[in-house]
């Protein structure tokens, strides 16, 4: 039987994992599946289609799963769907999707959200991901593996953001950033490649001096986007042990719709 506070609010149409803890206060809705391990803090509200999965410690006062702040929204049953093993702190808001996009806002695995983190309607969030203070999603924006927002961290909607990418306290991101590249300032421009992240989760030098000279190339040498791209796979045909990398890059900017941060 779930843990459930007395002073909670649970709707028994709501299918919880017997191992479950809601906290004091907390409003779980009908339509609401929490898997087992996962912990939501006082005075939390998960409503609409929300599924949790497992182990996730979800702090006091956040709100998810509720309607998207989107003005064609007609009240379509949307989803938000959250993985495993997730920190989600203070005051977070996560909205369910729009029926104009794929219906679904996805959030993975094993990523650290910090205070008032806001994730929109629509956004598709990898794993291992840090979000710190006030970093914003607006809508239908995706984030890759493996990349820290830094604090107060605006983004566009529909931008894109690569694996491994960073980004200053106070970015605003108005076009894509590549993966493996720091961004920073209003507007964000690229401050070069995120290497201590990279040795961190284990690159070796090799790998990285690969994704040096892919960035000089991108940013560098003064080529078009299109021209950048076939330099990169150029590369990669000449490093096979690097080339999932450089492909990454490659064809991230190649399938960019905004155009990529300068």
């Amino acid at each position: 039987m779930a843990q459930i506070h007395p002073t909670a609010i649970v709707d028994p149409r709501a299918r919880l994992a017997a191992d479950v803890e809601i906290g004091p206060y907390a409003v779980i809705g009908a339509q609401v599946a929490i898997d087992s391990g996962t912990r939501v803090g006082p005075h939390t509200v998960i409503e609409g289609r929300t599924k949790i999965g497992r182990d996730n410690r979800i702090h006091g006062f956040c709100s998810l799963g509720g309607p998207p702040q989107d003005k064609k929204y007609a009240g379509e049953d949307t989803e938000l769907v959250i993985g495993d093993r997730n920190t989600i702190r203070e005051f977070c808001t996560m909205n369910t999707g729009t029926v104009q996009d794929r219906g679904v806002t996805r959030i993975g695995s094993d990523n650290w959200i910090m205070a008032y983190v806001h994730i929109a309607h629509d956004c598709v969030v990898g794993d291992h991901t840090i979000f710190a203070n006030n970093a914003q999603l607006a809508g239908h924006v995706h984030v890759g593996d493996w990349v820290i927002l830094g604090g107060m961290t605006g983004v566009h909607q529909f931008v894109k953001i690569g694996a491994h990418a960073m980004t200053a306290a106070g970015s605003i991101l108005l076009q894509d950033l590549p993966p493996f590249v720091m961004g920073a300032g209003s507007p964000a421009e690229a401050r070069g490649l995120n290497v201590e992240g990279l040795r961190r989760r284990g690159f070796t030098a090799e790998a990285i001096a690969a994704l040096r000279r892919a960035y000089k190339t991108l940013y560098r040498d003064g080529l078009t986007a299109a021209a950048a791209v076939e330099q990169l796979l150029a590369q990669a045909a000449e490093a096979p042990e690097h080339a999932p990398h450089l492909r990454l890059l490659a064809e991230f900017v190649r399938e960019s719709t905004r155009g990529i941060v300068r």
